[in-house]
């Protein structure tokens, strides 16, 4: 009966001695009620399985941890880092993994691995939950290196750009890579209280050596993090130098303007003088006067364009 339950309500799970791993993905009322049923889990942590998004935290239980955390998915159709939500509970002879969407592919991937293979199976979950616990943590941390890599690596090209040819599409790419350094930002930050929660506490049931196995965990989260500041850094010197770059080419394009209006400003007057009446008709239709005033506006001219020159300003 207690299968067929399981069944219904979605949940897997795989077994190794006394300790067994529990598997929600797209949690539905059925799985928390049998969540429910099995464990007498409390309503507010259950509730908090139904909902979308929590903010990370750790409620700590007599027999048992509730623990909220955000990992980064990267969305390809808005092209963005978005926070996935994975709730666990953990006593000493299980854990229970939740997760409401399906973009979590490492720790479904996990699963898998220890479901199939009966070596992984006895190596994971052969020791203790804590060990287990620990080892998921650490698939789920280690996938948020190649998103930073790949942030560093679309920032260095960037720079490149910027210093090579100063485009309009430049400043685009900068936003995006700002707003995706901002997301992954937001998503680490507030894990990193959790994992030293985990780090510095002790709970008996784990069975491990807490400061050894979940320091590595957050030494890992604190490098993540030290990268993401090191990026910010980079991020916030490439916007002020694309903004400056901006603001000279702007300068330029006002300065070539300006000089050229001081040149075609004298030419224009000498133009309005020689067609309008003051000028004898006799002078108008005569055609060395106006080839002399065509050699007057060439000469003030050449004129400016020395005095330009000679002024540094071309």
């Amino acid at each position: 009966m207690a299968i067929t339950e399981q069944q219904e309500a979605r949940v897997e799970s795989i077994s190794n001695g006394k300790l067994t791993w529990f598997y929600v993905e797209k949690p539905t009322l059925a799985a928390v009620e049998f969540l429910k049923q099995k464990f007498n889990f409390h309503p507010l942590n259950l509730n908090d399985v139904l909902s979308r998004m929590q903010r990370p935290k750790i409620d700590e239980y007599d027999d048992h941890l509730f623990i909220v955390l955000h990992f980064p998915v990267f969305d390809k159709q808005a092209m963005i880092t978005r926070p996935s939500e994975v709730d666990v509970f953990i006593g000493e002879n299980y854990i229970v993994t939740v997760h409401c969407s399906a973009d979590l592919k490492t720790l479904a991937q996990f699963f898998r691995e220890c479901q199939l293979d009966e070596e992984k199976r006895r190596t994971y979950l052969g020791r203790s939950s804590g060990f287990l616990f620990y080892h998921i943590l650490d698939r789920l941390v280690s996938r948020s290196f190649p998103m930073l890599g790949k942030i560093t690596e679309s920032i260095d090209e960037i720079e490149d750009v910027i210093f090579a040819k100063h485009t309009p599409e430049t400043v685009q790419r900068i936003s995006m890579i700002r707003h995706d350094l901002i997301s992954l930002r937001r998503v680490i930050h507030p894990q990193i209280a959790v994992i030293e929660m985990l780090e510095r506490e002790e709970y008996p049931f784990f069975k491990e050596d807490q400061e050894a196995y979940f320091g590595n965990i957050a030494d890992h989260i604190r490098k993540i993090w030290d990268g993401l500041e090191d990026c910010k850094e980079v991020v916030e010197g490439l916007v002020d130098t694309s903004n400056w770059l901006t603001s000279h080419r702007i300068q330029e394009i006002m300065r070539i303007l300006t000089i050229f209006m001081a040149i075609i400003m004298p030419v224009e007057v000498v133009a309005s003088i020689e067609g309008s009446n003051v000028i004898p008709p006799s002078w108008v239709h005569n055609p060395p006067f106006f080839y002399l005033a065509l050699l007057i506006q060439l000469c003030i001219v050449v004129a400016m364009l020395v005095y330009f020159r000679r002024r540094r300003w071309l």
